[in-house]
């Protein structure tokens, strides 16, 4: 009989476990659900919360570790509700509160950093170390709205960067961005060490619903049915995600009032103003002006923009194609 182990939590075949996990040299535990199948097979780590104001990820997480049955599993999978704990408790939007950061910018981390760099070490060492896939949730941050879509891991070993697109390309969502990027992020570190990752993008601003996690728990539902590890068929989705290449990615380069003019999902040429930045009495500080034709995934749906933080980012229209 086959026992997965994660920390502390244990599971044997045909069973469920759910506790806390420690990241390594600190006092924070993380909530962690481990469940193991009735039938050996492959093993797929969720994650929600790598961002701790993305709520329609935490949730979709908390509520497929309660709804699947080790009997209805051919494998097993490690799902971590909440991997910014203490960012979530104090409100930290993007950032870890003991340090500020990013969890998203610091993977794979390291056991002598700070806190952040710690729980990445610990994510990479006790979670994806036991992974044969990864999927990891998100959706627009406390300030960002967005257009549902879904990256893939895309600079790694071509059987990987295939793989992960074939996940990816089950996700019930209109658009898919494979990424250039081999560390930083959770899933894009995962990818690079050979294991098939997606991160999916659903919900905004600081809002959760029940239909938003109903069509995330599908999606998670389908690529699970498609890997072989949950038993059924992949449901029906209404949309079959189509390529947004050459992504870009504007910060703010001024700190003080945002004004988009374009909304998430609506197309735009090359020249066409994306939005301004104002200071306290209205002046133009900066405009974002669009470098070619394309159709804006996300941008900042808050008045406040910071200097250095996330503006726009938007890719070539896939309808031009």
């Amino acid at each position: 009989m086959k026992t997965m182990k994660i920390g502390n939590i244990c599971a044997e075949a045909g069973e469920k476990s759910s506790g806390y996990v420690k990241v390594k040299g600190t006092d924070i535990e993380l909530p962690v659900t481990v469940i193991c199948g009735e039938k050996e097979g492959k093993t797929v780590f969720i994650s929600g919360g790598v961002h701790n104001a993305e709520y329609v990820g935490i949730q979709t997480a908390i509520e497929i570790a309660d709804e699947i049955l080790p009997s209805k599993l051919t494998g097993n999978l490690i799902i971590l509700h909440l991997m910014n704990r203490t960012g979530f408790e104090h409100r930290t939007m993007s950032l870890v509160y003991e340090d500020g950061k990013n969890l998203n910018r610091e993977f794979p981390g390291s056991d002598q950093g700070t806190v952040a760099d710690k729980i990445c070490h610990t994510v990479v060492t006790e979670f994806q170390k036991n992974a044969d896939y990864y999927i990891d949730l998100h959706c627009g941050d406390g300030y960002e709205e967005l257009i549902p879509y879904v990256y893939c891991v895309g600079a790694a070993a071509p059987e990987v960067v295939h793989k992960a697109r074939q996940m990816a390309e089950l996700v019930n969502v209109p658009y898919l961005v494979q990424s250039p990027c081999v560390s930083g992020g959770s899933y894009n570190y995962a990818g690079s060490c050979g294991i098939p990752s997606i991160l999916i993008e659903r919900g905004c601003m600081g809002r959760w619903s029940k239909e938003e996690v109903e069509l995330g728990k599908q999606d998670v539902r389908n690529v699970l049915r498609y890997l072989g590890v949950l038993e059924g068929n992949v449901s029906q989705r209404t949309y079959n995600p189509v390529d947004v290449g050459n992504v870009i990615y504007k910060n703010a380069e001024h700190s003080g009032c945002w004004y988009p003019t374009k909304k998430v999902g609506y197309t735009f040429k090359n020249g066409e103003v994306l939005g301004e930045v104002k200071d306290y009495f209205g002046n133009v500080l900066e405009t974002c002006v669009a470098e070619m034709n394309g159709i804006l995934l996300y941008q900042v749906g808050s008045l406040c923009i910071i200097k250095g933080g996330p503006m726009v980012a938007y890719g070539e229209n896939p309808n031009e194609k």
